[in-house]
């Protein structure tokens, strides 16, 4: 099957799940990443259920905390 993954069309076997291309991308931080698949947020709690299907769009995406610098 087909699918984009960031931007980047990848050929992978039938029956992969979002847990295992985590594994197979070498997400960074896997903990804590979350990934969208064709606009839709899965929880991580999900990925090993959730099984891609051809024509899939999958991002992963990295929450960053962070504050404002000022001259005050």
């Amino acid at each position: 099957m087909t699918i984009t993954v960031s931007g980047n069309k990848k050929e992978k076997a039938d029956g992969l799940t979002l847990a295992q291309l985590v594994i197979d991308e070498n997400v960074e931080t896997p903990q804590y990443v979350t990934a969208s698949v064709n606009e839709e947020f899965i929880s991580s709690s999900d990925f090993e259920s959730t099984v891609l299907k051809d024509g899939d769009n999958i991002e992963f995406l990295y929450f960053m905390g962070g504050g404002s610098y000022g001259i005050y």
